[in-house]
């Protein structure tokens, strides 16, 4: 790399070091990775006759970030601790990704001039943070001696008139909080006052709540409001004044329910206002009638099944005992009633017995 075009990034490195605007340097951790970047990164990347005059340059530059334009809008010489803890994470990651990267020589030049810009750009969001309306006093980090200082941001505390409507025997609410109030250092209590048409001021409320609540209001209640938020020693930090205006009282609809007959319903004729009105019941009420009727059914048939089961039964058993034959001793018996019941005949007949005694004889 030629030692003319080399001198030339490196000016051009530092006018866009100078041109970042935050205060970097009052962190201890950039300071240890600038000492890192020279003492472990430089002696292996890049030629030993530019290390000194590349961190002569870095160092300058980083220390000038003190001598930027102060703008209202985006650097005011100073930044809070967030900020700053913001804008050298950033600033440490991307020089660690550099490092990491082992690039070398004119391109490791052009990559942290390159992260540079991309960095003054992320700052100049970050360092964009004072509030729109009110006194906001907080602790910032002031840039040329990298002490902290209590800053006052004093713009207009006077935050306009916002128009409130309530209804009647309602609760009117009143809120005195704006957002950058959490973050602001060294108020100190809220003040609301009702304010009459002479210019006089009634205290309503004194306190750390940032909210007004009035129950029940009636039309007595409306008219101007005002709050106020104080300061330790710079006056009020906000005032806001509030139009309140009390509306009728809400008139709430009332609904019959479904199944109840009006007086217009039944002003009919009079057969009509004879018979009762049926009407349909509603929705759940038939879901729940036909599932009652559906269990009322299949009990009914599964108890006549039932019964009808146990008759079949009662039936078969009956036609099995029919066919089954009566004991020994009942047949016996049977026989001998039987036989009891027929006439012996000596003259036409004669029994086997005397056959074999006459046979016997011969």
């Amino acid at each position: 790399m030629g030692s003319g075009s080399f001198a030339l990034l490196l000016a051009a490195l530092a006018d866009c070091l100078r041109s970042v605007g935050c205060c970097i340097i009052c962190d201890p951790a950039v300071v240890a990775a600038l000492k890192s970047l020279e003492d472990n990164y430089l002696p292996d990347h890049l030629d030993a006759q530019h290390h000194a005059n590349v961190m002569k340059r870095v160092k300058q530059a980083v220390k000038d970030f003190k001598d930027l334009p102060l703008k209202e809008d985006s650097f005011m010489g100073a930044v809070d601790e967030d900020t700053l803890d913001q804008a050298s994470w950033s600033f440490l990651k991307d020089l660690k990704r550099i490092t990491d990267s082992d690039v070398k020589g004119q391109l490791f030049v052009k990559e942290l001039f390159w992260m540079i810009n991309l960095q003054k750009d992320h700052f100049t969001t970050l360092a964009t943070r004072f509030q729109n309306e009110g006194t906001m006093l907080q602790t910032l980090i002031w840039c040329n001696k990298c002490e902290k200082q209590v800053h006052s941001c004093r713009k207009s505390y006077d935050c306009g008139e916002r128009h409130v409507e309530v209804h009647r025997m309602e609760d009117m609410i009143l809120n005195c909080r704006l957002s950058w109030h959490q973050a602001s250092q060294g108020l100190t209590d809220y003040s609301f006052y009702r304010v009459w048409g002479n210019s006089s001021e009634t205290l309503m409320y004194k306190g750390k709540e940032p909210l007004l609540t009035k129950t029940l209001v009636g039309p007595e209640d409306a008219g101007s409001y005002r709050c106020e938020l104080g300061t330790v020693s710079w006056g009020p930090a906000t005032i806001i004044h509030f139009r309140v205006s009390v509306l009728p009282r809400r008139v709430k609809e009332e609904h019959p329910p479904p199944n109840v007959v009006t007086q217009n319903e039944t002003s009919g004729s009079h057969e009509s206002s004879s018979i009762p009105a049926t009407l349909p019941l509603p929705q759940p009420a038939r879901r729940l009638r036909h599932r009652l009727l559906g269990l009322l059914l299949g009990g009914a048939l599964f108890v006549t099944a039932g019964v009808a089961e146990v008759l079949l039964i009662n039936s078969n058993l009956m036609w099995l005992c029919s066919l089954t034959p009566p004991p020994l001793h009942t047949r016996v018996l049977y026989m001998n009633k039987r036989r009891a019941k027929v006439k012996p005949s000596s003259k036409k007949f004669s029994s086997p017995d005397d056959d074999d005694d006459d046979g016997t004889a011969e």
